[in-house]
């Protein structure tokens, strides 16, 4: 009886909590169908009372947004690519492969989760520019090549990977890429998958790297861009909202399309972490 009264209260709790995060998110969305005059009416309505389209016909018809989605495509593609493969593979060479200074290695590599990125923004962009690489999309993909959080990942999974079925494969005669494409990679599928959401959520969202390396209109990722139009159509809320709202789908439907590999991922990850 007792256990019953609090799955009854975690149940009531959980779904309270659910109704205030998704409260925002629904409200927004609605906005976007109505006129700003609607939305700024007291006292305000949660439906529209009329479904108008006027937000989004000005959102595609006044802005650029298909090139900033496909910036923030090319950049998101590039650097959930680059970072799969180097945490793949130096979590490989770091579990499996013995070589000089490995433990201070890596421990250099995790005490660099402990900087924020604010502190080294600035030789990072002193090194990005002396590359000629500012107001390019390549200032946003070349400093986030490598994930010290996805070697850790990579490292810990495939460090469960017995080491008798590596030896046997180069006894087999399987060169060190064969191995890691044969067997490595099929076995941190999981781990990759997981690795990936993080990756696609915080390159799309991100915001203050691309404020100071992008001054071209037509060269902004997603969120620099909804800023800017934002600021220009501040009077008109009903055409923020929708770009708001045309913003966050893509994240949205990765993570539906992803959900089991992502809580999968994070619950092995957790388990051996």
């Amino acid at each position: 009886m007792k256990d019953k009264t609090v799955r009854v209260f975690l149940v009531i709790f959980l779904s309270l909590g659910s109704v205030v995060m998704m409260f925002p998110f629904v409200w927004m969305v609605l906005n976007a169908f109505k006129t700003t005059s609607e939305i700024l009416a007291v006292p305000p309505s949660l439906f529209p009372k009329v479904i108008y389209l006027g937000g989004y016909v000005k959102l595609f018809s006044e802005s650029p947004i298909l090139y900033w989605f496909r910036n923030s495509l090319v950049v998101v593609t590039a650097v959930v690519i680059l970072q799969l493969f180097t945490s793949s593979l130096s979590g490989y060479i770091f579990a499996k492969f013995d070589f000089r200074f490995k433990n201070f290695c890596f421990i250099m590599v995790l005490l660099t989760l402990m900087i924020p990125f604010q502190v080294i923004m600035i030789p990072v962009y002193l090194i990005v520019s002396k590359l000629h690489l500012l107001n390019t999309l390549y200032a946003l993909i070349v400093p986030s090549m490598v994930s010290a959080f996805g070697l850790f990942l990579c490292k810990q999974f495939i460090e469960t990977i017995p080491t008798d079925l590596i030896h046997a494969a180069r006894i087999d005669g399987a060169g060190e890429f064969r191995i890691y494409g044969s067997i490595i990679l099929p076995n941190v599928r999981s781990t990759l998958s997981a690795l990936a959401i993080f990756t696609f959520m915080g390159t799309w969202n991100d915001y203050l790297w691309p404020l100071i390396t992008i001054n071209d209109t037509n060269r902004m990722t997603i969120p620099l861009a909804l800023n800017f139009f934002s600021g220009q159509h501040s009077k008109e809320l009903n055409v923020v909202m929708a770009a708001c709202t045309v913003v966050i789908l893509p994240e949205i439907i990765v993570y539906l399309l992803f959900q089991k590999q992502f809580i999968q991922g994070m619950a092995l990850s957790g388990m051996k972490a």
